[in-house]
């Protein structure tokens, strides 16, 4: 007996160790494979960004704080993923034809437009993207380099029919439904907004991290990023909680927290500049819109972030750990560090990096704004995150 278990143990060791060299190869071949793939255009480089531990805010707060580097994608964007399954279902129902003239409109603050004039470009369409005139003008410009026309309007109401999106939706409409097709593109009530994370992004990060993770943290524009991780993640993590990040002038704030669409920049008499009175572009937003609706239920609490502790974030991080994001970025991990002190050390939280800094520079990057609009931007060398976080 003694020597059939000596004899059972001996194979047993063999066909483990044998069976982690099979897997150890195949995790190797995969990651070569990974490495020194060819893609199929532009397409093909969207997605499977990487999560990336910031060392400053982990190190500070105790908790592992992670960051999806979306700013990774080939558009510089999130949006990438959002304006590649709105064109491609547009594509599978037949609305849409390539080569043929047909033009795809969008209604946009920035970079969902730079994400669809890339791609239309790319699958054979031209892109018509309406926008707000107060962005960075690296937005605009860069929407002309890919080849969009770009038209610019103010900043009003969304019950006034020349709103960005309200407009967009018409030249959609007067440019025809032959072959040659005007396509609304509808980013803030087409589904297939969350859809392409509740399909790509929120699968990622669950291969990433699994039920490690405690908290998710994100800003909401159009809210499809939110709903669609927030679907797919929390039916699979039973603990994970979801926090809304929103900068001044949004309502999203007061959604969550009270059920009420009210932001008190939108007082009588309070309004400072525009529609949404902050600095912060590409989250924030004063409706309730089809996208954000969908996980709305799903969302536990809400943070609000000013537009200094914002601009401070993005300088700390620079200082700190080398990394150049955009405002929405900022305002996230903002946020983030907010979650880890409320949850207490030994936590893992995910937050998205939407986009770098690089189409930032003339606005939220830009020291001569942001002391024209009053808002503090010098970080001192000895200033940490307990000196500007409340």
């Amino acid at each position: 007996m003694a020597t059939l278990d000596r004899q059972s143990l001996a194979i047993g060791l063999v066909t483990g160790s044998l069976l982690t060299v099979i897997a150890t190869f195949y995790l190797y071949k995969k990651k070569e494979t990974n490495s020194t793939s060819i893609v199929d255009g532009v397409d093909g480089l969207i997605g499977n960004t990487p999560l990336m531990r910031i060392r400053s805010l982990s190190e500070a707060t105790g908790c592992t704080i992670l960051g999806k580097a979306e700013f990774l994608n080939p558009g510089g964007s999130s949006k990438d993923r959002v304006a590649l399954n709105v064109i491609r279902s547009a594509e599978e129902a037949g609305i849409l034809k390539p080569h043929r003239g047909s033009t795809v409109f969008e209604g946009t603050v920035g970079s969902t437009g730079i994400s669809i004039a890339m791609i239309a470009r790319a699958r054979g369409y031209r892109a018509w993207i309406v926008m707000p005139d107060d962005q960075a003008q690296e937005k605009y410009q860069l929407l002309e380099k890919l080849g969009a026309t770009v038209e610019k309007v103010r900043p009003v109401s969304i019950i006034d029919k020349n709103q960005f999106v309200n407009l967009a939706r018409r030249r959609a409409e007067e440019f025809g439904e032959g072959d040659v097709k005007g396509y609304f593109a509808d980013q803030f009530e087409n589904e297939f907004n969350f859809r392409a994370h509740y399909e790509n992004t929120g699968p990622e990060i669950y291969r990433q991290v699994g039920d490690k993770l405690d908290a998710l943290v994100l800003g909401a524009g159009t809210g499809g990023t939110l709903s669609g991780l927030a679907m797919y993640l929390k039916p699979r993590i039973s603990k994970l909680k979801v926090f809304l990040a929103d900068p001044l002038g949004s309502g999203l704030f007061n959604k969550v927290k009270y059920n009420v669409m009210y932001a008190p920049q939108e007082q009588e008499g309070t309004r400072k500049r525009h529609q949404v009175d902050t600095v912060v572009e590409g989250i924030g937003i004063n409706r309730l819109t089809y996208n954000f609706n969908m996980g709305r239920r799903l969302v536990d609490d809400a943070f609000r972030v000013s537009d200094e502790e914002a601009v401070k974030m993005s300088r700390f991080l620079v200082r700190e750990d080398g990394l150049f994001l955009g405002s929405s970025s900022a305002v996230n991990c903002v946020a983030a560090v907010r979650v880890a002190r409320k949850l207490g050390p030994g936590h893992v939280i995910v937050t998205l990096l939407n986009d770098s800094g690089q189409r930032h520079l003339t606005k939220f990057w830009s020291d001569d704004y942001l002391k024209a609009a009053g808002i503090p931007y010098v970080l001192a060398n000895n200033e940490g995150l307990d000196d500007f976080i409340e």
